[in-house]
């Protein structure tokens, strides 16, 4: 037999045979995908009072938030931006633990929390300055309580942690939330964070958003249980919610942050979801998981889901859903020409805060990429 027979003869990994966790014993989920009420002892009390325009504001949100992705992926592809993450399917887990959150709690995001952005009262289009180069964020954290999108992959978990020790230290009774996801959870300042959290009490949330790709690395290459039984040997609970079901998010998140403002410390909050496009535009899903595994997942859309659930309660009739679809235009008309009409940076501004109070170095790398630039106004540069 030769060596090229045996390698064919080989099963081969792919995608579509990978198995899973169970989620049916360990999930918390309040409307099926069908977009059928289910009844949960433990979180039905944190959406009791939720009123059908309520319900309507969440179908709204994750709307608008779908399209304003579509429009950035679009723009991407159009040469507008140099990257975009989308956000595709994770709709519900943002815009159900984003509107949980109270207006003095404090956010740290990775760089795909579009949907909390807008929970925060973020402009859409702020957003895309930084995935088009002209700025570095584009909105001052502290006017929204939402920090600035953070590249460096489970970094910002610390950074809440930190801010939610400060928090318990000044006597505040709100709350701190961490977004990261399955891939950031095995740094090790994911780790560190839950170390300090526990042993200081902190009043933090880890929102994990469990969409089961680390760009091409599954799940259960990066752990042997599943992601929210982690919380137990760091001395705190956790919990996986089903991350389709705003009502659940919306409900597990209000318990979490219930939990921290009452001075019981961190929660990890599991958000099991799926990534319904590529990890960013930079990416090719079909080269690592296969269609099959992604069409199963598009029956469970978020979207659709409240969208049943809205018609069967008789919460919306179609003149909601037609006013919402031309706001949706309307939405996706202001990104572009909102992007477009952004004006190139100014070039010295990389020099800007890179210290609080200057630096002789940085007057020196100033003064030289001066020169650099004036010597292509004299010829010598070219």
């Amino acid at each position: 037999m030769t060596v090229e027979s045996t390698a064919a003869r080989k099963p081969r990994r792919s995608a579509g045979t990978r198995k899973s966790p169970s989620t049916k014993p360990e999930l918390v989920q309040l409307l099926t995908p069908e977009g059928k009420r289910v009844k949960n002892a433990e979180y039905d009390k944190y959406v009791a009072d939720i009123t059908p325009e309520e319900l309507r504001g969440l179908y709204r949100d994750m709307v608008l938030t779908r399209r304003f992705d579509a429009e950035a992926t679009s723009l991407q592809r159009q040469g507008e931006l140099g990257l975009w993450a989308s956000l595709l399917g994770q709709e519900a887990a943002q815009i159900g633990s984003g509107r949980a959150l109270r207006d003095d709690d404090y956010v740290f995001p990775t760089y795909r929390e579009h949907g909390v952005a807008w929970c925060r009262g973020v402009d859409p289009t702020n957003l895309l300055g930084m995935f088009r180069g002209v700025n570095n964020g584009g909105w001052d954290p502290n006017g929204n309580n939402f920090h600035l999108y953070t590249i460096v992959i489970g970094s910002q978990t610390l950074h809440a942690t930190g801010y939610a020790m400060g928090v318990a230290k000044d006597g505040a009774d709100s709350a701190v939330i961490a977004y990261f996801g399955d891939g950031a959870s095995s740094q090790g300042d994911v780790a560190e964070s839950f170390t300090f959290s526990a042993v200081y009490n902190a009043p933090v949330v880890f929102f994990c958003q469990n969409n089961q790709w680390a760009i091409s690395e599954p799940t259960e290459r990066q752990t042997r249980v599943p992601l929210y039984q982690r919380a137990q040997g760091f001395g705190f609970p956790g919990v996986r919610v089903d991350g389709n079901d705003v009502l659940a998010s919306l409900a597990v998140t209000k318990w979490a942050l219930e939990r921290a403002r009452g001075g019981e410390g961190p929660t990890l909050v599991e958000a099991y979801t799926y990534r319904m496009g590529a990890h960013t535009t930079s990416d090719d899903p079909s080269k690592y998981r296969a269609d099959e595994e992604r069409e199963a997942w598009e029956a469970k859309d978020p979207i659709l889901r409240l969208r049943r659930y809205l018609e069967a309660s008789n919460h919306a009739d179609e003149g909601f859903f037609a006013e919402l679809e031309t706001e949706s235009e309307a939405l996706g008309r202001r990104v572009r020409e909102a992007v477009r009409a952004m004006p190139d940076p100014d070039r010295f501004a990389l020099f800007e805060h890179a210290y609080a109070d200057g630096h002789a170095l940085v007057d020196e790398e100033r003064a030289e990429f001066a020169a650099y630039q004036a010597s292509f106004a004299d010829g010598e540069g070219a």
